[in-house]
């Protein structure tokens, strides 16, 4: 029997009042709980200011945008394509991607190139003039634009100056004479045999106030070696006996604008040739003239064992179709702003109204 003041010794503690110690193993059905840690807050990140030049760029996508679509409502589709817009649109674009490329011009830099991306010349332009529907005729026609964009000369020549000129088929004629006395030349000196290339062509000339004019730009036929010409120093006999040729026609001396001597910049003789040196080069141009009669006279030596990839893609791209080969010496006239014969009446009747 336990007395009123109890039995110390069931209690863990040796304490009154306190609770009896749990049995071996715990209560049944009594459940464990994990203390759980509190969680650790990290510090927020610094913030970062955008950049003056992000700001700057962002602007001017903006204002640049608002720009254009204030062309698109007047339905100004030439001046959103006008050199100064695309000029402004390229800019622009220089900026934005300045600002994307800066840490601190990131959290405003995706704005400005969104912006750029949506309203930009070709996405607006292209809108302009397909949903830009012109009023009547009366409305929109300008009698002194059509009257001179009707001008069958050239801008800045008289009508005495044309009609002085050679006419396009005696300046065709010409031109076929001389490369067949080259040929012939060439042929008998070197042992060379020729083929006919690419064919002859005309287009119409511009008048230089928005239309036509009645005089053309003539292309001859190209007369091309059969075989290649690779060594240094037959291409250069072989120029020099076309030099002679010319000079017996009234030409003046050929121009090699392959050569760096020729005063051309070396980086632009690099690319369009395949090198500053003519004995590494892929292409040599030679050019000349008979001014003041209007026949230029090119001749061309394609020479691929020094070819980068470029100019073998180039030329089989220019003599598809044709029976021109790739590599050789190729000659050409070309006779630009000339009066067909046939067309001096009709030419001198409607220069009357000018």
């Amino acid at each position: 029997m336990v007395s009123a003041k109890g039995d110390r010794s069931l209690y863990s503690g040796g304490s009154e009042g306190a609770p009896p110690s749990p049995p071996p193993g715990g209560y049944r059905g009594a459940r464990r709980v994990t203390p759980v840690a509190p969680p650790v807050v990290s510090e927020p990140p610094p913030k970062v200011r955008p950049s003056l030049l992000s700001w700057l760029a962002l602007g001017a996508a903006a204002v640049f945008g608002f720009v254009l679509l204030g062309m698109w409502g007047a339905g100004a589709t030439d001046a959103i394509y006008a050199a100064a817009t695309v000029a402004f649109q390229v800019a622009v674009a220089i900026a934005v991607v300045a600002a994307l490329a800066a840490p601190r011009g990131r959290a405003v830099g995706p704005i400005a190139l969104a912006l750029v991306l949506l309203v930009n010349v070709g996405t607006i332009g292209a809108a302009s003039a397909v949903g830009h529907h012109p009023g009547s005729a009366s409305e929109t026609a300008d009698p002194e634009e059509d009257f001179w964009a009707a001008y069958p000369g050239i801008r800045g020549q008289t009508e005495s100056e044309i009609l002085a000129r050679t006419s396009l088929e005696v300046a065709a004629g010409q031109g076929d004479a001389l490369m067949a006395a080259i040929r012939a030349r060439l042929s008998r000196e070197y042992g060379v045999e020729w083929v006919q290339g690419v064919g002859s062509a005309t287009r119409t000339e511009r008048n230089g106030y928005g239309g036509e004019s009645m005089l053309v730009q003539y292309t001859s036929v190209t007369w091309a070696t059969t075989e290649p010409i690779t060594d240094y120093e037959l291409k250069l006999a072989m120029m020099g006996t076309i030099d002679e040729v010319l000079e017996e026609y009234g030409f003046w001396g050929m121009v090699p604008f392959n050569d760096p001597d020729s005063g051309f910049d070396p980086a632009y003789i690099e690319r369009l040739y395949g090198s500053t040196s003519p004995r590494t080069q892929a292409l040599w141009e030679w050019y000349t003239d008979n001014e003041p009669e209007p026949i230029l006279f090119y001749a061309h030596i394609y020479d691929l064992t020094f070819d980068d990839g470029r100019f073998r893609a180039a030329r089989e791209a220019q003599v598809a179709g044709s029976n021109e080969p790739l590599e050789g010496l190729l000659l050409s006239v070309l006779i630009p702003e000339v009066l067909s014969e046939a067309d001096v009446e009709e030419f001198r009747e409607r220069m009357q109204a000018y």
